[in-house]
């Protein structure tokens, strides 16, 4: 394993994880250096750049991102030292991060052999048997046909679950609740793992209904260190996409926690890992876990995690990827207060969460100490489909869980994207959910508890009665328009809005 000081560091992604790894880097003293797509040229995650590679000049048919070859030619003209692939794109590709080797560049990551052996989940299995990690019952490999198929689903007993060997994010994935239904689940799930992955292998667990998705975070070095800090609740998701993540979790007392931290640090430990990872497991009803996967990157989440701790994971990614010695010790993490982060994605909830495309007109960022805004977007940001559909993320903390969810709701209230339609209204409606705010919550919460997905702005009526009247009055009230300005009113948010009118 290679390990020395750098630098200059290539960050081969955007968004607003590009400008969340070079803040970072830049207090490390480190060059940040980027990626131009012709894509989005004026991109905002470009100004926070010290130095630009332009790939809109020459065109690939290879989206810019995925272009590893294309990648690691231009690190090198550029006298890149180290590359920090972030999260999606090649970030957990074991070719990219060999190449990245293998050009001597260091990867910020763990190695290439851990994301290919954590990366295929069937492999990922046995390292949790290996290491005594509480397993679903299911297939020791992957399922050679649907003769095969069927008599472990008569050993395991339905409901089932297909799962893609080597897939993530949802896709490849298919429930079986009875027999007649597997040769078609079966095929459909191949098909689905093939496309998105090039690689059809599937395999079956036993499928536990209504679970809680609870991850951990790990950090460990290239000497053998390991530690986790504390726990994620990730179950407000729609078809396995997380939407509101939360740390820690209502459903840990510290004896789970530890348990279920020790079981991710063996894991971690078993297959040799080092750096940020996460380890995720899905918790049943009676308080029994079992490992699900590993994920060989920094977290879309990672936030929450950092609130609580007060650790900079980014920070620790790159110290430990040059070589250095973790000196935390598990005694030294301890969790304080709750934070809740909620992703702003371009979507149209009432459309089934179609991604939506267009321009950012108007955007007003939510402060104050217990809010965070990660965000790639600006005024007149445009949003292609050339991109993953989410803008930002919005971290609340408080001292309670129910301080958390106050704070969110305000911040969510004080958030303002016009031009485009988010999932502004759907996490307002989320988290006023009276199972939400009881923590009574699972994996199917927005299926079977969510009949509404949808909360009405309350002062979006006002707004448009209040421009309506401005519009009016320019010619009929004088002393109305010298007490409001009509185009900076025009430019209000509602929340600013009602405030400036409750004040006439």
């Amino acid at each position: 394993m290679k390990s020395k000081n750098f630098t200059r560091l290539l960050i081969a992604n955007r968004g607003e994880i590009a400008i969340r790894i070079a803040r970072t880097a830049k207090e490390m003293g480190m060059t940040c250096i980027g990626i131009k797509t012709p894509h989005e040229p004026t991109a905002y995650y470009l100004n926070f750049l010290d130095e630009i590679i332009d790939f809109t000049d020459d065109p690939s048919e290879i989206p810019e991102f995925l272009d590893i070859e294309r990648i690691i030619e231009a690190a090198k003209a550029n006298k890149v030292e180290a590359v920090h692939p972030g999260y999606g794109f090649l970030a957990e590709n074991a070719y990219f991060a060999q190449r990245c080797q293998d050009e001597d560049l260091i990867f910020v990551g763990p190695s290439p052999d851990a994301i290919y052996k954590l990366g295929n989940k069937t492999i990922a299995k046995q390292i949790a048997a290996k290491s005594k990690a509480p397993l679903l019952k299911g297939s020791h490999g992957n399922i050679r046909n649907v003769a095969h198929a069927k008599k472990l689903a008569a050993q395991i007993g339905y409901p089932v679950i297909l799962k893609a060997a080597s897939g993530g994010g949802g896709r490849g994935m298919r429930i079986v609740e009875e027999e007649h239904q597997l040769e078609k689940m079966f095929h459909m799930a191949r098909n689905e793992a093939e496309k998105a992955f090039n690689d059809p292998s599937v395999f079956m667990e036993k499928y536990v209904r209504n679970p809680r998705h609870i991850e951990f975070q790990i950090l460990g070095d290239m000497h053998g260190h390991v530690i986790h800090l504390g726990e994620r609740e990730c179950s407000i998701q729609r078809k396995h996409q997380k939407l509101i993540e939360e740390a820690p979790s209502i459903a840990l007392d510290n004896k789970l926690r530890k348990k279920m931290g020790e079981a991710a640090i063996r894991i971690a430990k078993t297959s040799g890992y080092y750096n940020a990872g996460t380890v995720e497991f899905l918790l049943d009803a009676d308080r029994n876990f079992f490992f699900m996967e590993m994920n060989t990157r920094i977290q879309v989440e990672h936030p929450v995690t950092e609130s609580v701790t007060g650790i900079d994971l980014i920070e620790w990614q790159l110290k430990i990827a040059r070589g250095e010695t973790l000196h935390l010790q598990q005694n030294d993490i301890q969790l304080q207060g709750w934070a809740i982060e909620c992703r702003i994605n371009a979507e149209d909830v009432q459309s089934g969460f179609a991604p939506y495309l267009g321009k950012i007109e108007k955007l007003q960022i939510p402060g104050g100490k217990n809010v965070r805004f990660d965000n790639g977007i600006q005024e007149g940001s445009i949003v292609t489909s050339s991109f993953d559909s989410m803008l930002a993320k919005l971290i609340s903390t408080g001292e309670t869980r129910e301080k958390a969810i106050s704070n969110m709701l305000t911040a969510l209230k004080r958030l303002y994207i016009s031009g485009i339609k988010t999932t502004i209204p759907f996490d307002r409606a989320v988290l006023k959910h009276p199972k939400f705010r009881n923590g009574d919550i699972s994996t199917s919460f927005i299926q079977e508890d969510m009949d509404k997905m949808y909360d009405e702005e309350e002062d979006a009526e006002l707004l448009a009665g209040f421009i309506a009247a401005l519009d009016y009055s320019i010619e009929q009230d004088k002393d109305l328009l010298q007490q409001i300005d009509f185009e900076k009113g025009k430019k209000m948010t509602p929340w600013v809005l009602n405030k400036r009118l409750k004040s006439l």
